[in-house]
């Protein structure tokens, strides 16, 4: 079910913040309510990614009309970025359906926060555009191919719910505490967080305070 919320204008968060909370909703913290980041080598290839991506701002090839670095922004979800690439395939009755695209360095991911990132984004292309979008990709730079994403009902569901969460976090101020697992390792903010120092730390004053 939509939500009908409508955020202000000073209550939108940035779209990648879903991607961050899904990932580790400490690093999500980190970056959004501390001002946290840093930089490392999976970091610095997916910039330089994005970078080619935004290099051109738009470009034609027969009936589809590709724009780079497209403006994006939901009111409903609290929401705002940026797509690398929004493809508009031209329809039989003359229109231009949208069709967007995300890079992305590594490659396919177990869980759906690339996918939860890009729904996000055709979100808010069809409350801009109000229209309706099924389909995008993401491409991945390790497998060099793209990934076909359907936007049904359960990702558009987990994309809300997930928003909703981002934006609780946000606002609660509070940084979860930190827990190590193999993900962690490649992490840009690593050495900033200190999972296994911080959560050592934690057991201690637990076991203290149980003393």
């Amino acid at each position: 079910m939509l939500s009908e919320k409508s955020y202000e204008i000073d209550d939108i968060v940035m779209l990648s913040a879903l991607n961050h909370y899904l990932y580790c909703p400490r690093r999500c913290a980190l970056i959004h309510i501390e001002q946290i980041w840093s930089e490392n080598l999976f970091t610095a290839e997916g910039r330089v990614m994005h970078e080619k991506a935004d290099s051109n701002k738009f470009e034609a090839r027969g009936e589809i009309r590709v724009d780079y670095s497209v403006p994006l922004r939901s009111l409903r979800l609290g929401l705002s970025g940026k797509a690398d690439v929004v493809e508009f395939h031209k329809q039989d009755n003359g229109s231009w359906l949208p069709f967007p695209v995300e890079y992305k360095r590594g490659k396919p991911k177990i869980n759906d926060c690339d996918k939860v990132q890009l729904c996000a984004q055709a979100i808010c292309l069809e409350e801009m555009l109000n229209i309706e979008i099924k389909q995008g990709a993401l491409f991945y730079g390790l497998t060099r191919r793209r990934l076909d994403v359907t936007f049904d009902s359960a990702l558009r569901s987990k994309t809300e719910e997930t928003a909703k969460k981002v934006h609780e976090l946000i606002e609660s101020g509070i940084t979860p505490k930190a827990e190590y697992s193999k993900k962690c390792k490649q992490c840009s903010l690593l050495s900033l967080c200190m999972p296994k120092v911080s959560a050592r730390a934690s057991k201690y004053l637990l076991d203290s305070m149980e003393e």
